[in-house]
């Protein structure tokens, strides 16, 4: 496989057709760095439009085998004309495909089409009022000024042959450009970001007033079509998957489940660091609700005593990766004809792995069973391999997967363990479950759940002075937080009204044992991560 080969092909050998190119129009988004990559092809794909995302040196060829309706090419945070910059195959904007360029993009249609790009005397960051072109299909029904999100040092000053500009700043003469005989446009500004208000209505102009687009991505069919892919790439023997008890291996469970029925083995690892009832819940809701055969495996034992002194929390998610895949073994081993691994791979680790940044982060062996596959000699079923986190969510309301179950908040694949700072024993994790159990039910209580991204209870490695009743005490603090945002890419701690933190701190101080103090966590990302560790 050449480097050009997107992984998104890798994820059609392993799943046999998950990818839909020859039943849904398909936009290709190029990316060139940018933050916000992934963010675009979530915008692309929430206008119902299916799109994937490869590297920004993909080869005209390999484009245009794809039939693309679109091409969006990313922002990103080179300058176009240094030595060593990204640049696009010239080749795919002479497919007579429509192109879009988003900021870095824009300046590679100018760039290389013969404009002039230099350093910008005033950078503009953040937001700006822009005037927009009336005549542009690209800003149809939008205002004569709109409020925009910007992010650049650069600036167009010269337009290449047969372009004009569409859009202006006081800052920037240029803003947006258009070739309508080329079906080439540009934009210097980031309509994917929800701080461009109208940024959504700019992306559906170019997906249906452009590329002429009809909305054919919907996730009934995407679950029709990948129960029909398992089923013909399982034409004999059993699958084995792993269960985590999050969202996503649950949908692969009941995805593969639906296509394959008893011959499917899912497994799900009690390792002693489950938020409190969620080994019941995943009983309940796939082993009873849904006729998911589980196979549960109390390994809580194993899981504490390897992590006995272990701070670093590094060294906590390697150990609980290397000992799930033991007990993972142990397991497969003795269920016999078992060709087949299915477990949860999103688009975002796809993507990560095909980005013009660089090598991805490495997929945590505790997520994905890293490994297992070639030890093994299983075959991969990844059917949510094109999918984002929200997608996988309404692929589970396909499935008729409870609301409950389907829309809780993430949960760290080490578990509890780095939500304890510091050494991680059974008594701390029992005293952390507790903690975290009373502030999501007084979330869920108050109608607050659904309203914050994320709500968690941390446990932290030091002890503070407090007084019950007439004694002195010496217990554990526990910090509390809470996280409102749409990509989990930034966030801001969630104002929750202090009433409702005041009822969850007097709740956790009077009902769980060995705390006597409860704080909250007032810091966004950035600076901070969402979890602690």
């Amino acid at each position: 496989m050449t480097t050009q080969q997107s992984s998104a092909d890798q994820g059609q050998v392993a799943t046999g057709a998950t990818r839909p190119r020859d039943r849904h129009e398909t936009v290709l988004v190029l990316d060139f760095g940018s933050q916000y990559t992934q963010l675009i092809a979530r915008r692309v794909r929430e206008a119902r439009v299916y799109c994937e995302v490869h590297p920004g040196t993909l080869a005209a060829s390999e484009a245009a085998r794809r039939q693309p309706i679109g091409i969006i090419l990313s922002g990103g945070p080179q300058s176009v004309y240094a030595a060593d910059a990204v640049r696009v195959d010239t080749g795919i904007l002479d497919l007579g495909v429509p192109v879009l360029g988003i900021c870095y993009g824009l300046q590679l249609l100018a760039f290389q089409l013969g404009g002039r790009v230099e350093e910008s005397g005033r950078h503009e960051y953040g937001r700006a009022q822009v005037r927009v072109s009336s005549d542009s299909p690209l800003f149809a029904g939008l205002g004569a000024s709109e409020t925009v999100w910007m992010s650049h040092g650069d600036r167009v000053d010269e337009l290449p042959e047969g372009f004009r500009a569409s859009a202006a700043s006081d800052n920037a003469p240029v803003v947006a450009v258009e070739n309508r005989e080329r079906k080439l446009y540009g934009i210097q500004f980031h309509p994917e970001v929800s701080h461009t208000p109208s940024g959504h209505r700019v992306i559906e102009n170019f997906l249906y007033r452009i590329c002429g687009a009809s909305g054919d991505w919907r996730m009934s069919s995407f679950r029709d079509e990948a129960i029909e892919a398992i089923r013909r790439q399982v034409s004999e023997g059993g699958v084995l998957c792993a269960l985590s008890g999050g969202v996503d291996s649950s949908v692969v469970g009941a995805l593969v489940n639906r296509a394959v029925g008893d011959r499917l083995t899912a497994v799900f690892v009690d390792t002693g660091l489950l938020r409190k009832g969620e080994r019941d819940q995943v009983e309940q809701t796939l082993g009873e609700e849904l006729g998911v055969e589980l196979e549960v495996i109390d390994a809580a034992d194993r899981f504490l005593a390897a992590l006995e002194g272990v701070t670093d929390p590094e060294q906590k998610r390697r150990i609980i990766g290397h000992l799930f895949i033991e007990v993972f073994k142990e397991v497969a081993g003795g269920i016999g004809s078992t060709g087949y691994l299915a477990q949860g791979t999103l688009y975002p680790d796809v993507i990560e792995s095909v980005s013009v940044k660089g090598p991805s982060s490495v997929i945590k062996t505790h997520h994905n069973v890293g490994g297992l596959p070639e030890e093994l000699g299983f075959e991969l079923i990844e059917p949510l391999r094109m999918l984002f986190k929200d997608e996988v969510r309404q692929l589970g309301r396909e499935l008729s997967i409870s609301e409950e179950f389907i829309s809780r908040h993430p949960f760290p694949g080490p578990g509890l363990a780095v939500r304890i700072l510091g050494a991680v024993t059974a008594e701390r994790a029992a005293t952390l479950a507790e903690a975290d159990a009373i502030f999501l039910e007084e979330l869920r209580a108050k109608g607050l759940y659904d309203q914050v991204s994320q709500a968690f209870a941390v446990l932290l490695p030091v002890h503070s002075v407090g007084v019950m009743g007439d004694h002195r005490t010496y217990e554990n603090v526990v910090a509390l937080r809470a996280v409102e945002t749409k990509d989990f890419m930034t966030a801001d701690w969630s104002p929750l009204p202090h009433e409702f933190l005041g009822r969850v701190a007097n709740r956790i101080v009077n009902e769980v044992r060995g705390v006597n103090r409860v704080v909250y966590d007032v810091t966004s990302k950035p600076p901070a991560t969402i979890e602690w560790e």
